[in-house]
């Protein structure tokens, strides 16, 4: 497979099924955020942290992968002529998010009761994880917009909201982990 197809240089790219658009398109902003975010996971899972979290985070990437498939296929096109998926891989769906859920329970057993909102930082880990905390809600947000112009299946947004929510729970259960201080916001009084 060529890495380079030169069918792009006209600004265009194609969605699975063949149709091709501008490379601005809000579902090419959609699909592009979430391998974006993607990449960032990738950070976090380099980082010194348990195998458990490696784990997970390698899981979460596989879904991520699966997810941008879904969202550069159009729903006119979901559908082969045959009357098959075009996306012949298992596809989020409910027991995807419940697995983020289950992983924000246990997380969330062993912290501390959150008393102040928190600042990114203390250490690169959990750093990485608010980065990716931030770039997760774009891609939630541009996909809620795509979800407006042209409905995506369900789940997908489900699944972008509660990944934000996991990745926030990973930076507070890593600076346990790695015996860093939360840095919680206090605002100065006038």
């Amino acid at each position: 497979m060529k890495i380079y197809t030169k069918t792009g240089d006209n600004g265009t790219t194609a969605l699975f099924g063949g149709s091709r658009v501008k490379k601005y398109n809000l579902r090419i902003e959609s699909y592009g955020t979430v391998d974006e975010l993607n990449s960032y996971i990738g950070l976090i899972k380099d980082q010194d942290i348990s195998s458990a979290a490696k784990d997970a985070l390698l899981k979460i990437q596989n879904e991520l992968f699966t997810l941008g498939a879904m969202l550069a296929t159009p729903p006119e096109k979901e559908t082969l002529k045959s009357g098959k998926e075009r996306l012949n891989i298992p596809k989020i769906d409910e027991n995807s998010i419940l697995f983020l859920e289950n992983e924000i329970d246990k997380m969330d057993e062993v912290l501390p009761q959150m008393t102040h909102f928190i600042l990114p930082g203390g250490h690169q880990a959990v750093s990485f994880c608010h980065v990716a905390r931030c770039v997760c809600r774009r891609a939630e947000r541009l996909s809620v917009e795509l979800n407006d112009n042209e409905p995506i299946n369900e789940d997908i947004l489900k699944y972008l909201n509660r990944l934000s929510d996991y990745l926030f729970v990973l930076a507070r259960k890593l600076s346990l982990d790695l015996q860093v201080e939360e840095i919680k916001w206090i605002p100065t009084k006038q």
